[in-house]
């Protein structure tokens, strides 16, 4: 076997490492060793993505050990595409964040790639590995780093924000890290398909089901499912805009991904849907989050800050959709997590431009902006319309799916509020 999984990760981590070392020497090195790092990852990615499409699902072991002792990556197509999407953006937004860091923190350059990359790192590995506390150490590994990068921007009220978020992120991954305690203690693995094998047969365990409610807690926190999204607004539209750009799209889809991979690889379909009487319970939590959400961004007057409500509007739409049930639901689910990180990377993209020009995005001063930046105001717009749903965008037809799949689990409120919030 080729080691293209293990590149996907590696290559980033090591440009991290160089990148760091290279500020020391000269900051500007910094940005070519980052370019080059996320590149490779980029191209791996792509490369295993053809693979699981040719030959299936890859295994692949970690330093050789065999798991379950040893800790594998386990990908097969969902979490391929994840990964391409992740090294995407990350790569696409390293392009157009140039400048933009230059104006934002030219004095802490290499500081902002070497966190940058390893925020990467964190992400790519959350979405590769098979072991449920490797996936802990990578989940803390992306939180420490936004924690920084939130504090690397807004002088006044970064360090704040980024306080608040360590506080809640600390309480979320302290839920999932108990939960993962509570199912060693039962399984006495820690490797994701071992612990499926072993709960199969154990499902009607208490133990099982405090462990289940305290994952999902952890992973509700860090996706900043509403009402517990309260750390994400002021982290995200305080953060610098060159990481602003890949936290917002990525690092809730990520989160998504984490819960579904949860669901269905560890816990399984038949506890999910058939043992556990929750499923109705989240989808209206779902359905609260989207209007909740939608009428929160509508009051804001800052346009940053809006679209940080919209995307606590958009979780509601992915948890909903794969908590449906049936296959529909999950369909769109995936499908939203993909389409919903380009058009927030395309919404983010615009905003950072629009701030790197007129050094504001309150609403107020964006009067007549489409005649001083057409082509930017151009992909705003059509990313916006494919937020809402407008056909035949990409969002068009994800909220399709979500749609279909609520009225086949007889969940209408969740259709209902999903095309109420398209309208406002």
């Amino acid at each position: 076997m080729n080691n293209y999984p293990a590149l996907i990760v590696v290559a980033p981590l090591l440009a991290a490492l160089f990148a760091g070392l290279a500020a020391w020497i000269e900051e500007r090195l910094s940005y070519p060793i980052a370019l080059v790092g996320l590149a490779v990852s980029m191209f791996s990615a792509f490369k295993v993505l053809m693979q699981v499409i040719d030959s299936g699902a890859i295994q692949y072991r970690m330093a050789g050990w065999a798991p379950p002792m040893g800790i594998e990556y386990r990908i097969d197509l969902l979490n391929a595409m994840v990964l391409l999407l992740v090294s995407g953006i990350a790569f696409l937004n390293l392009i157009a964040s140039y400048k933009s860091v230059d104006q934002e923190i030219n004095d802490r350059a290499g500081s902002f790639y070497t966190i940058y990359l390893l925020f990467v790192t964190g992400l790519l590995g959350v979405t590769a590995t098979g072991d449920l506390f490797n996936l802990y150490v990578l989940i803390e590994i992306t939180s420490l780093t936004s924690y920084a990068m939130v504090a690397l921007g807004d002088r006044d009220r970064g360090p704040l924000a980024s306080l608040n978020y360590v506080f809640i992120g600390v309480i979320g991954a302290s839920f999932y890290l108990l939960g993962v305690g509570y199912l060693y203690m039962q399984t006495g693995s820690l490797n994701m398909a071992d612990v499926a094998n072993i709960l199969s047969g154990i499902h009607g365990s208490s133990t099982v089901l405090v462990a289940f409610i305290l994952c999902m807690i952890g992973i509700w926190i860090k996706m900043a499912l509403f009402p517990l999204h309260v750390w994400l607004p002021n982290a995200y539209s305080y953060s610098p805009v060159a990481f602003a750009r890949i936290v917002a799209p990525l690092m809730t889809k990520v989160m998504v991904y984490v819960m579904i991979r949860m669901m269905i690889t560890v816990f399984g379909r038949e506890y999910i849907f058939e043992t556990l009487n929750l499923a109705d319970a989240v989808v209206w939590l779902a359905t609260i989050a989207i209007i909740a959400g939608a009428a929160m961004a509508i009051s804001q007057k800052n346009l940053k800050k809006m679209l940080t409500y919209i995307i606590v509007c958009e979780i509601g739409y992915m948890v909903g959709g794969a908590w449906m049930g049936n296959q529909l639901g999950m369909t769109g689910a995936i499908l939203h997590i993909l389409n919903d990180a380009l058009m927030t990377f395309a919404l983010f993209l615009a905003v950072g431009n629009m701030v790197y020009k007129l050094k504001t995005v309150d609403l107020i001063d964006l009067k007549g902006l489409f005649g001083k930046m057409p082509w930017t105001m151009t992909g705003f717009v059509l990313a916006a319309f494919s937020i809402i749903g407008v056909p035949p965008t990409c969002g068009f037809f994800s909220k399709w799916y979500l749609i279909l799949g609520a009225f086949e689990a007889g969940a209408y409120h969740f259709a209902a509020a999903l095309v109420i919030s398209s309208l406002l």
